[in-house]
């Protein structure tokens, strides 16, 4: 019998598959993505590739699955009907939020539109001070007076988030009895055990994003076990967690907005995974996939990670925009420039390209699916990029004569361009927008992107990858096996893991040290009783943790690493250095003499990373490679089609050189090296892309990267 493990990554075009067995063997799958069900797409998409490649659901030990369905369902509104209990007076904090304005000359500004209606947030006696301690007492009359009023008026779910509930839980918590008494059908979620953190407003909105989507992935996720159990799979059924962990279904059902980016997250931890595996301290992580695209980094072989996200923002890159989740999310940023990202002219007459997407139904207009609107993957097949053969290693045929079409009527024409000319606009553009993307997003970081290697996955990632690398003046690309389902495999490489959070503030100097200690000694102890019933032994545990921390007068804060064990004076004399450490990286210049103070103390509780055997040779073995075929492919720097050759990457071995241009095809990703590249094969069988000599950037070129 044999033992295999399994990643399931629902995108919003394609579902991806990733079976691992023991010996280190990776057998990789690729099916569109149903709607409106997802889960019958992973179904098939599992039965498919288990029978294709000779495995049984009785093989499975794990599954670990990621999805977009929580964050869908927060842009489109599309969770259940919400209520809000909090304390008298406080009912429109999750409309005032903090009073700043994403765009402070824009006098037609839009908010995005909150969850609950001001109709459903009802407001109720009590009061917990900033210290915990209790100055009115919880009217609980009134409380079950709301929950019937609430049950009358057809409420699904009630986010409870009393002032100061972080600090002295007790209200909130006889909330919860009362909604059990009285309408013991409605999903409750509280904010002292979603996010116990101090700021009102992010803690509601993380609260009600919780609930508001709990009961759709309750459904989800109890209907897609049974499925699995009905076919015989009895091993573990894990999701994937947004700071880049796994959690149980029970976990993901009671707290969903911790899966809120689960899906996007997987191609981060394979970057990790891969620079420990490949000797890169730093690498960026561009994952474009048919829906959008994802740049994020690695440093020193971990992801980032941000422990506030904004969700459907109003402006894509503009911070504020949208709704916060504190959550610990991998950092990343999103672009609107998946395969499916449609091209339009806009009312400038300019060409853009995303962010709304064909998806996978109707999807572009090459799938012959129904779809008219222009696409990138239109646009990559009209260029020669895509094999129209070998989409999916020959399981789908594309219409080149469709993308013609899309392109020549809804792009080409009303530009006054021929379809080629569209195409290559269309590709240059998507490319720009990425790479601007990705560089800010470094620079906000205080990172310089030419010095981190690209790390290309996703079914585009590599099409596009040289492209940008050259637009960011970065000399190095790595690719690994299976790109196009890379997020699924990174799955397969996290730990079974759970944070938590607990709000503290003071000034460093005048902490109560006993506090401390126990505070950050009791969210160990839940989280190894937690990982304890998922079979996790003590000593595979490991403890990290942070504290995220400001000089007095700021704002903001940052996250700050801090020892393990009793904090003494010599853990606060540690992470006052760790502090300025850490402010000058960002900042350049920490301040003396300016007192430091703590915001909140972090814990996350993990267990052991999975040991994953990756097949490799130090065997150089066929130096030169046979070609499959040849066919025009348009290049930049021809400004023309040039007769390319095109390899099969199964018949690559470590050793191998190829100078650009070239393609090289895998089913489920193809590889576009141009003419400034050449590329070579690693003993993982990675491909290594690096810039040519002869092709350094021009000064055109390097002013370019540098005006940020």
């Amino acid at each position: 019998m044999s033992s295999i493990r399994v990643g399931v990554d629902i995108g919003g075009t394609f579902t991806d598959i990733v079976i691992l067995d023991e010996t280190g063997d990776r057998y990789f799958g690729k099916t569109l993505t149903t709607y409106p069900d997802p889960s019958a797409g992973f179904i098939k998409g599992l039965d498919e590739n288990l029978e294709k490649y000779g495995f049984s659901y009785n093989d499975i030990t794990t599954i670990i699955h990621g999805t977009t369905l929580v964050v869908n369902a927060l842009i489109e509104r599309k969770g259940v009907k919400t209520a809000l209990i909090t304390t008298k007076g406080f009912r429109d904090q999750i409309e005032i939020g903090n009073e700043n304005r994403y765009d402070l000359y824009d006098l037609f500004i839009e908010k995005p539109t909150t969850l609950v209606p001001r109709s459903s947030r009802y407001p109720v006696t009590e009061r917990i001070l900033n210290d915990g301690t209790i100055l009115t007492s919880l009217d609980e009359a009134e409380v079950k007076d709301i929950f019937k009023k609430a049950d009358a008026q057809g409420v699904e779910a009630v986010a409870v988030c009393l002032l100061h509930g972080y600090k002295n839980d007790i209200h909130e918590k006889r909330i919860y009895e009362i909604a059990q008494e009285v309408a013991p059908h409605i999903r409750v979620s509280l904010s002292s055990e979603v996010s116990p953190e101090i700021r009102e407003y992010q803690r509601a909105s993380t609260t009600i994003a919780n609930v508001y989507v709990q009961p759709l992935v309750e459904q989800y996720l109890t209907k897609l076990e049974s499925d699995l159990i009905d076919r015989g799979f009895n091993g573990q059924f894990h999701l994937m967690l947004s700071g880049g962990g796994t959690c149980t279904i029970e976990t993901a059902c009671r707290f969903p907005i911790r899966i809120l980016e689960s899906g996007p997250v997987g191609g981060s931890i394979a970057g990790a995974f891969y620079s420990k595996l490949c000797d890169f301290d730093n690498l960026h992580v561009f994952d474009m996939g048919g829906t959008t695209a994802k740049a994020s980094l690695v440093d020193n072989g971990e992801p980032l990670i941000t422990n506030e996200f904004e969700v459907g923002r109003e402006h894509r890159f503009m911070k504020g925009s949208g709704m916060p989740v504190k959550v610990p999310v991998v950092e990343m940023i999103e672009i609107g420039a998946g395969g499916g990202s449609i091209a339009h002219i806009d009312r400038m007459d300019l060409l853009k390209v995303g962010p709304e997407s064909a998806s996978s139904e109707p999807g572009p207009a090459c799938y012959g699916k129904g779809g008219t609107q222009p696409t990138i993957t239109d646009a990559d097949l009209i260029l020669g990029y895509l094999n129209p053969d070998y989409f999916l290693g020959g399981e789908m045929h594309l219409d080149v004569e469709a993308a013609y079409r899309a392109i020549e009527e809804k792009v080409a024409k009303p530009l006054g361009l021929n379809p080629v000319e569209a195409a290559r606009g269309i590709h240059r553009v998507v490319n720009e927008n990425m790479a601007s993307a990705a560089r800010i997003h470094a620079v906000e970081k205080g990172k310089d992107i030419r010095n981190y290697p690209l790390f290309a996955t996703g079914g585009a990632g590599p099409v596009h990858v040289c492209n940008v690398a050259h637009i960011l003046g970065v000399s190095e690309v790595i690719s690994p096996v299976g790109a196009g389902v890379c997020s699924a495999f990174g799955f397969l490489s996290s730990p079974l893991s759970f944070d938590f959070v607990r709000s503290y503030s003071g000034r460093l100097d005048q902490l109560d040290l006993r506090e401390v200690t126990r505070l950050l000694k009791d969210m160990e102890n839940e989280g190894e009783s937690i990982l304890k019933q998922s079979g996790v032994k003590d000593a595979d545990m490991k403890v990290i943790r942070t504290c995220e921390m400001r000089y007095a007068g700021q704002n903001h804060d940052i996250t700050v690493p801090i020892p393990n064990g009793e904090i003494n004076s010599a853990s606060i004399q540690t992470i006052q250095e760790n502090f300025k450490q850490q402010y000058e990286k960002l900042y350049s210049e920490a301040s003396e003499g300016v007192p430091i103070e703590t915001v909140n103390w972090r814990v996350v509780v993990q267990g052991p990373h999975p040991e994953l055997f990756i097949n490799s040779s130090d065997e150089k073995l066929e130096m030169n490679p046979p070609v499959k075929n040849k066919r025009d492919v348009y290049f930049n720097e021809y400004t023309d089609y040039k007769m390319t050759p095109v390899y099969d990457r199964s018949t690559l071995t470590p050793g191998v050189e190829i100078p650009g241009p070239a393609i090289i095809e895998e089913k489920e990703s193809t590889m576009v090296v141009t003419p400034t590249f050449k590329v070579s094969v690693d003993r993982y069988f990675n491909l290594i892309l690096n810039a040519k000599v002869d092709a350094i950037y021009d000064d055109k070129d390097r002013k370019q990267q540098q005006y940020v």
